[in-house]
C-alpha cells in the first residue's frame, strides 16, 4: 500500500467507518429508538460525499497496485448511486415507521450497500470486483427479507440469497477461467493477454463473467428472482432496488468489458447484444398480464436493463456515454414512480393493485398527472426526456453498424408502451372508482414533483449530463 492509496479511497473509508461507529452507538444506544435519527444522518452523509466526489479534482487516479479506479466513470455513477440511495432512504421513513419495519439496522446496511457499489464501479482487478459485489449483495439479501413477518418478504430474501449464490458462482467460475489463461487477475493484465489471438479458455471465462453479471443487472434470460423479490421486499427496498444497484452493475459491466477486455469488443458484443434483444422483449411482453404494480416495475426494469445494454453493445464511447445518460434518466424516473408506489394506500394500508388507479385523477388529479408523466417518460413518449434515453442508446446501436438491434429496440419499445399507457387509462378513464388515500407525506410529494418536471424540463439540455458522461465515457473506452 502506497501512502497515497487511502486519500484515493477515502470516500469509501469514511462511509465504512461511519457504518461501523453508527452500528456500535445503535446497539449500545438505545436500538431502534435511533432509527429515524440514523437514516436522516446516512442521508446526509450520502448527499455530502456525492458532492464531495463530483466537485473533486479531475483526471484518474490509482490504489493498491490498480486494484481500484477513480475516474470520471466511476465518479459519475458513484454520485448517481449515492443521491438516488439519499432520496430513497428518506422517501422511507415513514413507510417503514407506520409498519414498524424502520430498525436502525436498515440505512446502516443501506450505507454499507453503497460502499460496496462504489468499489464495484472502481474495480480494476477481478478481486476488488468480487469483494464490492459481495458486500453489496450480502446487505442487499438481508433488507430484501427485512418484513420479519411476512412469508413473501422471507421467500424474496431467500430467492434473492440462492439466485445471488448461483450467479457468484458463475462469476468466480469465469473468473478463475480468466485467470487461468491470463495469468492475473488485473484488468491492465488481462487485457494485454486477451490482445490478438484469444486463448479459447479465456473467452470461456467472459462468458461466465457477463452471465454472472447479467444476474446482477436482471437481464433475461437471467432474471428469474427478479419479479418474486421486487414483489415480495417491502416497497421502499424495491425501490432502492430499481434504483442504485442498477447502476452499479452497469458501471460494473461496462469496467469489465472495456477495461479488460476491450481489445476483443467483436468477442463480447453479439453476447451483449443477444442479452440486449430478449431482455427488452421479455420485459416488455410478460408485463403486459401484471396486475401488480411492482411486478410489472420488475418486468419494466428488465426491459429497461436491455435498452441500457444496448448501449454498452455499441462497444464504443458513444455507447457507454449512452448508457449512463439512460441510466441516470432511468433512476430519476423510478425514483419518482415509486414515490406514487409508496403513496398508495387506503385506509392507511398499502395498495399494490393496478385495478385499484381507477378513476384515481378525480380524487387527486396534481399526483395523477405527474405519475402521467412518468409513465409516459418511461415508455419513450417524446419529447419527455426519457424518450431522448432511448433516442440515445439506439443512436449508439446504429452508429455501431447494429441497426438491427436498434429495430428490435423500437418495435420492443412499442409493445412495452401498452402496459404504461393501461395505468394512465385506469387513472382517467376507468370503470370503477376505487377511494385510495389521497394525503401523502412531504418527502414522497416532493419527489415525486420534482421527478415529473425533470421529466419536462430537462428537454432543454438534460441539465448538462451528457457532457459529463461524455468524459466520463472517455475515460473508460480509450
Amino acid at each position: 500500500m502506497q501512502p497515497g492509496d487511502l486519500s484515493i479511497i477515502l470516500p469509501e473509508l469514511v462511509l465504512s467507518i461511519y457504518a461501523m461507529a453508527a452500528l456500535l452507538v445503535g446497539v449500545y444506544g438505545g436500538k431502534d429508538k435511533l432509527a429515524p435519527l440514523l437514516l436522516w444522518v446516512t442521508s446526509g452523509l450520502f448527499v455530502a460525499v456525492a458532492l464531495w466526489i463530483g466537485f473533486q479534482g479531475r483526471g484518474t487516479s490509482v490504489a493498491f497496485e490498480g486494484m481500484f479506479i477513480d475516474d470520471a466513470f466511476a465518479r459519475f455513477a458513484k454520485v448517481t448511486i449515492l443521491l438516488s440511495a439519499a432520496v430513497i432512504l428518506l422517501m422511507s421513513e415513514g413507510y417503514m415507521q407506520r409498519r414498524g419495519l424502520l430498525r436502525f439496522e436498515y440505512p446502516l446496511l443501506i450505507a454499507l450497500a453503497a460502499v460496496g457499489m462504489m468499489m464495484m464501479v472502481s474495480a480494476g482487478d477481478l478481486i476488488a470486483l468480487y469483494m464490492g459485489l459481495e458486500l453489496q449483495s450480502l446487505a442487499l439479501y438481508v433488507v430484501a427479507s427485512l418484513r420479519r413477518d411476512s412469508v413473501k418478504s422471507t421467500e424474496a430474501g431467500l430467492k434473492y440469497f440462492v439466485l445471488g449464490a448461483l450467479s457468484s458462482g458463475l462469476l468466480l467460475y469465469g473468473a478463475s477461467l480468466v485467470y487461468g489463461f491470463a495469468g492475473t487477475t488485473s484488468f491492465a493484465g488481462i487485457i494485454q493477454a486477451a490482445q490478438g489471438e484469444t486463448p479459447l479458455g479465456l473467452l470461456f471465462g467472459l462468458v461466465f463473467v457477463i452471465a454472472g453479471l447479467a444476474f446482477k443487472v436482471s437481464a433475461a434470460p437471467f432474471h428469474m428472482w427478479t419479479p418474486d423479490v421486487y414483489e415480495g421486499s417491502p416497497t421502499p427496498v424495491t425501490a432502492f432496488f430499481a434504483t442504485a444497484p442498477k447502476v452499479a452493475a452497469m458501471g460494473l459491466f461496462a469496467r469489465v468489458v472495456h477495461d479488460a477486455f476491450g481489445g476483443v469488443v467483436g468477442d463480447w458484443q453479439q453476447i451483449v447484444a443477444f442479452l440486449s434483444v430478449i431482455s427488452m422483449f421479455l420485459g416488455a411482453v410478460a408485463a403486459i398480464g401484471q396486475t401488480n404494480i411492482k411486478r410489472l416495475m420488475a418486468y419494466s426494469s428488465i426491459a429497461h436493463m436491455g435498452y441500457a445494454l444496448m448501449g454498452l453493445a455499441a462497444g464504443t464511447a458513444f455507447g457507454v456515454q449512452a448508457m449512463l445518460v439512460y441510466m441516470a434518466i432511468y433512476v430519476t424516473m423510478n425514483i419518482g414512480t415509486f414515490a406514487f408506489i409508496l403513496a398508495m394506500e387506503k385506509d392507511g394500508n398499502p395498495v399494490v393493485e393496478i385495478a385499484s388507479l381507477s378513476q384515481y385523477s378525480r380524487r387527486d388529479p396534481v399526483k395523477a398527472l405527474c405519475m402521467l408523466v412518468l409513465l409516459f417518460s418511461l415508455a419513450g413518449v417524446p419529447p419527455l426526456v426519457g424518450f431522448f434515453g432511448k433516442y440515445y442508446v439506439l443512436l449508439a446501436a446504429v452508429e455501431a453498424d447494429l441497426a438491427w438491434l436498434a429495430v428490435a429496440g423500437v418495435v420492443a419499445s412499442v409493445i412495452g408502451a401498452f402496459y404504461y399507457l393501461r395505468i394512465v387509462y385506469l387513472m382517467y378513464f376507468g370503470a370503477d372508482e376505487n377511494h385510495l388515500d389521497t394525503g401523502t407525506s412531504p418527502v414522497l410529494w416532493g419527489a415525486l414533483v420534482a421527478s415529473a418536471v425533470i421529466m419536462v424540463v430537462g428537454v432543454i439540455n438534460l441539465f448538462g449530463i451528457e457532457g459529463v458522461a461524455a468524459a466520463a465515457a472517455a475515460t473508460l473506452v480509450n
